[in-house]
């Protein structure tokens, strides 16, 4: 269920094997009156978002997988999960064996099995407002290949099947002010249309909801720990909007808000809207708008420009007030964080404590700051041998005491007017073994390696990925999840278009950028350790004798790295320095929040090594 802002999360066994016992036989029905042998099943929506409202949770539907990335192709017999490295554990937790075979989305994914599998004549569905033109056009090629046939649906069959589905979400639509956004949404619109006429288009379809709010200044709670009311958008090169929205959402005010310059249609109206640009140049994303958005507008004679969304990269370059303002909140957010470390290194020690009382209590350290608005992501509360699981979800089904002996981790984040947090801290419960100790100190030093580099202008996320993994390499370790990824500020705690990590990606890191810094290691069915901060690209202090001009990051996560788990021999001079001047940031920051026992505690746990 969506997370109600006023309220504690509430934990259930979600999705779960019976899921698919229960639901395939549904669907292959309706893929029978399709004439379907295959049916695609992506975790997408039509909106292409990570998290979705629950009419949407399709993939979980018919699996009773819950993670944020997966998908699956359904047989008339057979039935295929995908999944990458973050879940390999969770899918095989939560999704029957017995009915579905498990494969690894990375090397290919759904095509890759498409182009093995497909028999000659079989016929493959699929929905096409949920796959984007580019990874559809690679589905094509695969099913062409083996000798297959793909037929797009004007009805999802899941959709058919589903009974008691969901209600498509209402939620008032609010006014983000100018005051937390830096820019008022006309000059947003007057730069963004600035740069579609430079790149020779007159319109660009946003089907980005975060993109909308952005642009528009505005914020919404159709979806899960994310501010985002779901809408499309079409804007042309004078800055002038078509927000295509359901119109119970907004209110006088922002109507009022909007202006003269945003025009406001229901949903239904885009298909119109669409048609409307023929003979027109527009611009659609290819990795964000679906094969039904591209469809309509090449069939309505569209001239489409497969580029990146226009506002990606203008809403990851932070601006000062927002700089200003998301610091302000990662500094009542480590007040938080400080009084759930202490409860951590002080009741949760008695081995009785399980995940869900740790991540409720954690919960309720947060909504003590009133500015709260929701949890910026479902809480990872691993512990144990559940900490390995890398997006672990916690359930009454798979919950874990927090065991002396053990390690904990604990993955979280809260939503705020003026910044989204998201930080890893892993601690110890009861004496820590050796191993322990030595491999998240190895973790420490490749996130110390990251927080501290200086790089050229010009220098991507990928560039940079190896540091963080370097000291688990020379031990013969590494890790299945990229090392970083863009942050919002109240929107997205995962957005792009920068991102740290092994795969390739071209677009460099600039100032203001907001990136994760969260190596670790994961000893399957043992334990899990990660150590996450988020950082922002600045102006690095210019080197003596140096010749480029030089970028690196500046702190915002400001909470304790737990003293007991830090082989402190294994760090150079630099790197004990670093932590040293970090603790006392934290404590110089967050100090003056907290009193009493939990300042003492903070005192301790931010002495110098």
């Amino acid at each position: 269920m969506n997370h109600i802002p006023d309220m504690f999360q509430t934990y259930d066994v979600t999705g779960g094997p019976e899921f698919g016992r229960n639901h395939l036989p549904k669907l292959r029905k309706e893929m029978a009156k399709a004439g379907l042998d295959l049916f695609l099943v992506p975790h997408e929506d039509e909106y292409q978002n990570e998290y979705l409202p629950d009419c949407n949770e399709r993939l979980m539907w018919i699996s009773g997988f819950t993670g944020s990335a997966g998908a699956a192709i359904i047989g008339t017999n057979t039935a295929t999960m995908f999944v990458d490295g973050r879940y390999t554990l969770q899918v095989r937790q939560q999704v029957d064996d017995t009915l579905f075979n498990f494969t690894k989305l990375e090397g290919g994914g759904m095509a890759a099995w498409l182009r093995e599998n497909v028999t000659p004549g079989q016929i493959i569905g699929f929905d096409p407002r949920l796959h984007s033109p580019a990874a559809l056009a690679r589905i094509r090629e695969a099913v062409s290949l083996a000798g297959g046939t793909t037929k797009s649906l004007d009805k999802n069959p899941i959709d058919s099947a589903w009974d008691n589905r969901p209600a498509a979400p209402l939620t008032p639509v609010t006014i983000q002010p100018d005051t937390l956004s830096g820019k008022t949404h006309a000059e947003k619109r007057a730069e963004i249309g600035a740069s579609i006429s430079k790149s020779g288009a007159e319109a660009a379809l946003i089907t980005a909801p975060a993109s909308i709010a952005w642009l528009l200044n505005i914020r919404g709670s159709d979806v899960q720990c994310t501010p985002l009311p779901l809408s499309t958008a079409i804007i042309d090169t004078d800055g002038h909007v078509q927000l295509f929205i359901a119109p119970e959402k907004l209110s006088d005010p922002v109507r009022t808000h909007f202006g003269n310059e945003i025009s406001v249609q229901t949903e239904a109206a885009l298909d119109e809207g669409l048609k409307s640009l023929s003979g027109k140049t527009v611009i659609a994303d290819p990795n964000t708008a679906s094969a039904w958005h591209v469809d309509v507008l090449k069939a309505a004679g569209a001239n489409v420009k497969s580029i990146a969304d226009p506002i990606a990269l203008p809403k990851a370059k932070k601006n000062n007030t927002e700089l200003v303002g998301t610091n302000a909140a990662h500094i009542r957010d480590g007040a938080a964080l400080a009084r759930f470390l202490h409860w951590l290194d002080t009741d949760a020690q008695s081995g009785e404590v399980d995940e869900i009382e740790a991540s409720t209590q954690l919960e309720r350290f947060r909504r003590a700051d009133s500015s709260i608005r929701d949890l910026s992501f479902e809480s990872i509360s691993g512990a144990g041998s559940n900490g390995a699981v890398v997006h672990y979800r916690v359930n009454t089904g798979t919950v874990q005491k927090l065991e002396r002996g053990s390690l904990f981790l604990i993955d979280s984040g809260g939503q705020y007017p003026d910044g989204t947090t998201d930080v890893t801290r892993t601690v110890p419960i009861g004496q820590p073994t050796q191993e322990m100790r030595e491999r998240f100190t190895l973790v420490l030093k490749g996130h110390i390696a990251l927080a501290t580099v200086r790089f050229p202008k010009g220098t991507t996320g990928s560039n940079l990925d190896a540091l963080a993994r370097y000291p688990l390499w020379q031990a013969g370790l590494d890790y299945d999840h990229g090392t970083g990824h863009g942050v919002g500020v109240f929107l997205g705690v995962h957005e792009g278009p920068q991102r740290i990590s092994k795969s390739p990606n071209k677009i460099a890191l600039e100032p203001g950028m907001i990136v994760s810094n969260e190596p670790g290691y994961y000893k399957a069915g043992e334990y899990g350790i990660r150590i996450e901060n988020l950082q922002y690209v600045t102006e690095a202090e210019a080197i003596s004798g140096g010749e480029r001009e030089m970028l690196g990051f500046a702190n915002l996560t400001w909470a304790p790295i737990h003293h007991g788990l830090i082989v402190t021999e294994m760090l150079s001079d630099a790197e004990r320095d670093y932590m040293d001047a970090y603790h006392a940031s934290v404590m110089e920051r967050v100090g003056p929040l907290v009193e009493g026992d939990v300042k003492a505690w903070l005192t301790r746990a931010c002495a110098p090594l």
